[in-house]
């Protein structure tokens, strides 16, 4: 039987537990909230970075992650972080050099030979200079490369590539962009825009003869089925970059910032490792597939692009002797 008596505890016993509740609910939501937008897929090795990313600052941020380019276009990130849409992205270099087009030289085939040497740029005086150029005049703070492979040309047709003269007619799909287009021209290919989610598709239907992309994202995406053959041109060493809002780093405490910065660099270290360990395994996985997978004249391929390159208007912006300089690190 409820007495007003035990009615009262009752009721004074919820509005104790409401009132111990209460806090967490504010103060879950003084929690920055952080949205993230990424084209690769949530079986991409960086969903994995990200989500190991976001374990690490769940103390400081509410973490949203998208994938699959769901809430942002390949290509539209960067736009979106200028314009308060979004707190993070993993964009493109290619997508900087649009706005900064001393940018494009990090864009070019053939400049960096492998993951450490992109990471020590990175790390170096020259790749902070770029770094802070891009936090100066674009408003993102670069917390590291993202690296995914090196890029390789992947055709359905059969026809076998040795050179780039034979690459000559071969309808290569490559993002949009001017900077992404000169790099198909610089293959000696016929480069064609397309979005990244359709390349399926487009191989499928022949709308596309290849696509350039590492080994693991051939993977991701299935593109195997569609192709006959993957030419080990080496072109490209593929990254991205991991950036947040100037605005939102700006607003952290130094102490922030230094836990925001080291749960980046261990997450990026991570999945560097394994994407360097997924392509040594892919080789031989899709040899068992039926595809034929051979190296061409890769000297004859880096000679044909550099020299497409330092003649082209592209090298006309970037910073005297910044290829020497990253050459040398």
């Amino acid at each position: 039987m409820t007495t007003r008596r035990t009615f009262l505890a009752a009721g004074l016993a919820g509005a104790g537990a409401l009132a111990l509740a209460r806090p967490t609910g504010v103060f879950a939501q003084d929690k920055p909230k952080l949205r993230f937008s990424a084209v690769f897929s949530e079986q991409d090795i960086r969903a994995e970075m990200m989500k190991m990313f976001s374990n690490a600052i769940t103390d400081d941020f509410i973490f949203e992650g998208y994938y699959g380019g769901n809430l942002f276009k390949q290509g539209t990130e960067l736009v979106a972080l200028q314009r308060g849409n979004l707190e993070m992205g993993n964009i493109a270099p290619q997508d900087i050099s649009k706005q900064i087009p001393a940018w494009s030289v990090l864009t070019s085939a053939y400049l960096f030979r492998d993951a450490a040497h992109l990471k020590a740029f990175f790390a170096s005086d020259v790749g902070q200079e770029m770094a802070k150029m891009a936090e100066d005049q674009l408003g993102v703070r670069i917390l590291g490369p993202t690296y995914f492979g090196t890029r390789q040309v992947g055709l359905k047709p059969e026809k076998e590539i040795k050179t780039p003269a034979d690459m000559a007619g071969i309808k290569l799909r490559m993002p949009g962009g001017d900077a992404w287009q000169f790099l198909g021209t610089a293959l000696g290919a016929n480069p064609v825009a397309m979005a990244y989610a359709e390349v399926y598709t487009g191989l499928q239907t022949g709308a596309i003869d290849g696509q350039d992309n590492p080994l693991p994202n051939v993977e991701n995406m299935k593109f195997y089925e569609v192709m006959s053959q993957i030419v080990m041109t080496s072109h490209l060493v593929g990254f991205d970059l991991l950036v947040v809002s100037s605005k939102v780093w700006n607003e952290m405490s130094a102490e922030t910032q230094a836990k925001f910065q080291k749960a980046a660099d261990e997450a990026i270290a991570m999945s560097t490792e394994k994407h360097l360990a997924r392509e040594k395994a892919l080789a031989a996985t899709f040899t068992e597939r039926g595809l034929k997978i051979y190296e061409p004249d890769v000297a004859a391929f880096r000679t044909f692009a550099q020299e497409k390159y330092l003649a082209s208007d592209l090298a006309k912006d970037w910073a005297p002797g910044i290829v020497e300089k990253i050459n040398a690190l």
